[in-house]
């Protein structure tokens, strides 16, 4: 990992912790995310605003992950662990093959969703998010 990279990647931690701990995103919050990821922050604000993110809970572990709506007509949903994978091509075209980008629009719109508390909650049991993990 570059010091670039490893410089954005904490500037974008410490945003994402007062947004946390304000609950919710000023425009300041957002434009300095917008520098740092680009079209991606402008795509997850817009899947965050559309009711997109569902965290998925297992019981009785609590281990979750999340569930984000793709932009595309078929409205498929990613299996997404904010700060480390997404099941959609771009991160895996994009982050991982190419390394153009930190992190994909739906990582992003988990993490918007999950610091300003704007998704939707679903538990299953652990057998069931189990099952979910196993289809990666």
């Amino acid at each position: 990992m570059s010091a670039t990279t490893s410089i954005s990647l904490a500037v974008a931690d410490a945003v994402w912790e007062e947004i946390k701990s304000a609950g919710r995103a000023s425009d300041e919050h957002l434009s300095i995310l917008e520098t740092l990821f680009g079209k991606n922050m402008l795509r997850a604000c817009k899947i965050v605003d559309e009711h997109g993110v569902r965290r998925v809970t297992g019981a009785p572990s609590g281990r979750s992950l999340f569930l984000v709506m793709g932009e595309s007509k078929r409205k498929e949903e990613y299996l997404c662990f904010p700060e480390h994978l997404c099941t959609c091509y771009s991160f895996f075209y994009d982050i991982v093959g190419r390394g153009e980008q930190l992190c994909c629009k739906h990582q992003l719109a988990a993490r918007l969703a999950e610091a300003v508390g704007e998704h939707q909650e679903m538990e299953v049991t652990d057998e069931e998010l189990a099952h979910m993990l196993a289809k990666l």
